[in-house]
């Protein structure tokens, strides 16, 4: 799996945080940040989709 390095604001860590961990609802901040950009990407998705901007190939 390729690596990538990002700068992120230390409120945005702080509040990522809070969701990680054994009360949290992911394991590690990789699962965090990963799931977070699924979540993005399907949302931009449906919105190119209903602006008809969807390409079949994608």
């Amino acid at each position: 799996m390729p690596k990538i390095s990002v700068e992120v604001p230390a409120e945005l860590i702080a509040d990522l945080d809070t969701h990680v961990g054994e009360d949290g609802k992911f394991v590690n901040r990789s699962e965090a940040i990963r799931a977070s950009i699924r979540k993005t990407l399907d949302i931009l998705d449906e919105i190119d989709e209903r602006q008809g901007r969807f390409d079949d190939e994608h």
